[in-house]
């Protein structure tokens, strides 16, 4: 048997690869992987983003393994630190993360996809949220996708279960691109490639400001900006980089960032 989750390491760049034949579901087991694979990556200070996607070319994932419920685990288990899927759940995750969806993303599978930050879509990828279906709650997608698209469109996913394609869910813009299948990875590669070479520390700020402001009105979480209450808004304030910025800008030259 091959390891349900295999990695790979290019620079500051982590491929993280779901290999679960043969829909990559994952049980218990697999997802308390994924989230010590997903802490390392937040905690090694050297890897500035990561790429999520998934073996083979019919699933990206097909979410909760049913098979292993069946067998005995939990749909309450212990998913490890980051909750299911290893990052849904994980503290102060702020570092960019790319979801290359080559295939089936359904159910948990795409909870997983919507807690990355940009979403690649190979042309034949599907989309679904098939929990009514078995009798239980999408719940992690029950709380972001109203969010992230037209509440209906959301509702009517969430209720009904049925299946969108690459271009629909392009449309709603909880895709990013759509790509031919074997131009996928090579643009998610571009894209890491570009995200590597941008500021760390900036973009530490913007997810947290992004996934804190998510609760609050506009006056309250500016004001903790200004106020310098967010820890990553604090640290940047204060950095190297914060001025390397502003030198680069005046010298017309690139930034060199440090992440410190």
């Amino acid at each position: 048997m091959t390891d349900p989750i295999r990695t790979r390491r290019e620079g500051g760049i982590l491929e993280v690869t779901i290999d679960r034949p043969k829909a990559n579901a994952i049980d218990l087991k697999t997802s308390r992987i994924m989230g010590e694979v997903f802490r390392d990556f937040r905690d090694d200070p050297e890897l500035r983003v990561a790429i999520v996607t998934a073996a083979g070319e019919k699933f990206f994932c097909a979410g909760w393994d049913l098979k292993a419920a069946a067998a005995g685990d939990a749909v309450d288990g212990d998913y490890g630190i980051g909750g299911f899927g290893g990052m849904q759940e994980l503290r102060d995750l702020n570092k960019p993360i790319i979801a290359a969806i080559n295939g089936i993303c359904c159910g948990g599978g795409f909870e997983i996809a919507l807690s990355t930050d940009l979403i690649l879509a190979a042309e034949h990828a599907t989309f679904a949220l098939p929990e009514i279906r078995s009798g239980t709650v999408a719940d992690a997608a029950s709380i972001k996708l109203p969010k992230r698209i037209p509440y209906h469109i959301a509702m009517d996913m969430l209720l009904t279960g049925r299946w969108l394609d690459a271009q629909e869910g392009h449309r709603w813009g909880f895709v990013n691109e759509i790509l031919p299948a074997d131009k996928l990875m090579e643009r998610a590669w571009e894209l890491a490639r570009l995200l590597e070479s941008g500021p760390p520390l900036v973009y530490a700020a913007i997810k947290e400001i992004v996934r804190d402001a998510e609760g609050k009105d506009f006056p309250t979480a500016m004001n903790k900006i200004t106020k310098r209450q967010y820890r990553t808004v604090d640290i940047l304030y204060s950095s190297e980089d914060q001025l390397e910025g502003a030198r680069a800008f005046a010298e017309k030259r690139d930034p060199l960032w440090k992440g410190r």
